[in-house]
């Protein structure tokens, strides 16, 4: 994130001033360039692993066998992989097209009308237009751009930094969030009864209807003209309960599965869900929050919609569920407040993105 556009160019900006090298800055280190691919390439390659498309037509069903069939299969990819494509997830397509229209217009924006947006991490003012500042010792940045708010709950927003352009941005992405809302307490009602619980005990664990925040990260991520030397966002997990990501169906997003990199196709009016941190920790590791991180491309420009379910900062202690510690399952994570698990991952000393990072 940056305080300045003048100390930090927009990547936009480096990207459309011509360019053939990108900055030192941008490059990766040596091990991680070894295994970043053409991302076009490596979308059609078939045979191998493939993130598994998850139906929810069903998961209400009142047919007791369908609706247990499709529980079993949300579940089963939460335990396996950590990552799936939802659809038919309730969410109507022309509220998606809307979303994803009103985000990209608020890019199209001249990068001077996006500074008035402009985030000041200095201040811990987090919300707004920025980009990454490097946070470690070898100063490594990625080749995006984002825009950053809270959705909900809606007492809790602050419109103020929100887009005023389009002038249907506020409307659009505040249903969207009501919506997606409503999406992650059926899936945390799934992910309990998957692990033996109570219906509602994750998403009580996690803040609850009043205390669960959204938060949307628009991911902007321009044409590279050296993409085999840089990454869109590094190799991380999520620290959320859950994300869920719309794209403008332009590949990018890899996962480490069991150890090397798939890369996630498109799926046409999905919505990508990830378990995050969070649900790992509470799941005492039986539901994966899976290492991800994002290709760019020399052709298009790619444009995601994360939201990030997370739990409040302070308020609750992330632990493994007493119900699911045994002897012969011990607590595999410490207790910690959601704030002490973030500073945990953002300041500990390994940085090697080629070893899973997990929510130790």
């Amino acid at each position: 994130m940056v305080t300045s556009s003048v100390l930090f160019p927009r990547v936009e900006s480096l990207s459309s001033s011509g360019i053939n090298c990108i900055p030192k800055e941008y490059i990766r280190p040596q091990e991680e360039l070894n295994n970043i691919g053409n991302v076009f390439e490596e979308v059609e390659k078939d045979g191998g692993p493939q993130v598994p498309t998850i139906d929810l037509m069903e998961i209400e069903s009142e047919d007791k066998t369908v609706q247990d069939k499709c529980r079993e299969e949300l579940v089963r990819a939460a335990k396996d992989w950590g990552v799936m494509h939802l659809v038919n997830h309730g969410i109507p397509s022309d509220l998606i097209d809307r979303v994803r229209k009103a985000g990209e217009a608020f890019f199209d924006l001249p990068i001077e009308e996006k500074e008035k947006h402009a985030n000041d991490q200095a201040s811990g003012n987090v919300q707004g237009y920025g980009s990454k500042l490097a946070n470690n010792a070898s100063g490594q940045l990625e080749w995006e751009d984002y825009f950053f708010h809270l959705i909900f709950p809606e007492d809790k927003r602050d419109l103020s930094v929100w887009p005023k352009t389009p002038s249907d941005y506020t409307k659009v992405t505040s249903e969207y969030a009501r919506l997606l809302r409503s999406l992650a307490t059926k899936i945390l009602s799934v992910l309990s009864l998957g692990l033996g619980l109570e219906e509602g005990r994750l998403e009580k664990e996690v803040g609850g209807m009043e205390e669960l925040l959204l938060q949307m990260k628009i991911n902007y991520y321009p044409r590279c003209p050296q993409p085999e030397l840089a990454l869109g966002v590094e190799a991380h997990t999520d620290i959320s309960a859950l994300t869920f990501i719309l794209h403008n169906m332009v590949p990018g997003l890899q996962l480490f599965y069991e150890g090397k990199w798939v890369t996630a196709k498109c799926v046409p009016n999905s919505i990508v869900m990830h378990i995050g941190d969070t649900v790992e920790i509470l799941s005492n590791g039986k539901y994966k929050s899976i290492l991800h991180r994002g290709l760019v491309n020399k052709e298009k420009v790619r444009i995601s919609w994360a939201v990030f379910c997370e739990p409040p900062k302070e308020k609750i202690i992330l632990k493994p569920l007493t119900e699911l510690v045994t002897e012969a399952e011990p607590p595999l994570f410490p207790p910690r407040t959601f704030s002490q698990h973030l500073q945990h991952k953002l300041f500990r000393k390994t940085q090697d993105s080629l070893v899973p990072r997990k929510a130790d």
